[in-house]
């Protein structure tokens, strides 16, 4: 399980950021991302107070429960160890983080799931991967650029990246491109105002783009 998640997101290139969706919405955003073709998932924790964190984990249970394979889960915005623990038991595979935290890093792997940290220097990319990190999230890549990305990869070559952070589908193939082995995109794919206002074929239709976006 754990090699072919580590696949899937080398294959599928584009990690889809739900953020700000409840567990009211959530199956239809995530049916309509996967009828446009994403299948990698971020449900990224709400940190605004208990309830919100506790309905997270309550969309990645619904999600595991109705999609179960069809979909790779991750969990996104995890700041301490214990939301690494409730996640994973909530159906998480994958745990990403905006920040490098080894003790977050160590959990995850401890728990044999795959760990994508955030980073911005070179410094924090080497201390994620070498605390265990598979791959690195460069973040955020739309004030770093593809320029940055470039230099930072020509001596870390070994390090897989995501770049995560003011991506649109303008610019996600330049960031692929650039080295990036995939992408992270929030609200310009996953619109929270189509998704309340019931355009689920909004969300479809972007997917789509993506995709044709990234194979040129």
């Amino acid at each position: 399980m754990y090699d072919n998640i580590v696949k899937s997101i080398f294959d599928n290139k584009i990690i889809a950021i739900i953020r700000g969706i409840g567990s009211d919405r959530i199956l239809s955003a995530v049916e309509a991302l996967l009828n446009g073709g994403i299948r990698l998932l971020e449900v990224t924790y709400n940190h605004q107070n208990d309830d919100t964190r506790a309905d997270t984990l309550k969309s990645l249970k619904l999600i595991t429960k109705e999609f179960g394979n069809d979909v790779s889960l991750g969990v996104g915005t995890v700041l301490t160890t214990k939301q690494v623990e409730d996640a994973v038991d909530s159906g998480a595979q994958y745990v990403i983080s905006p920040n490098t935290d080894v003790l977050v890093i160590k959990k995850t792997k401890e728990l044999g799931k795959i760990s994508i940290p955030g980073a911005f220097t070179p410094s924090e990319m080497v201390l994620a991967y070498y605390t265990g990190a598979d791959i690195v999230k460069l973040f955020p890549a739309g004030v770093l650029g593809t320029n940055y990305i470039k230099a930072v990869l020509a001596p870390l070559s070994h390090i897989p990246v995501v770049a995560v952070g003011g991506i649109d589908s303008n610019n996600a193939a330049e960031f692929i491109k650039a080295g990036a082995i995939g992408v992270g995109v929030g609200g310009s794919l996953v619109d929270t105002k189509a998704i309340y206002a019931g355009e689920y074929e909004k969300i479809t239709i972007m997917a789509r783009e993506y995709l044709l976006k990234i194979k040129v």
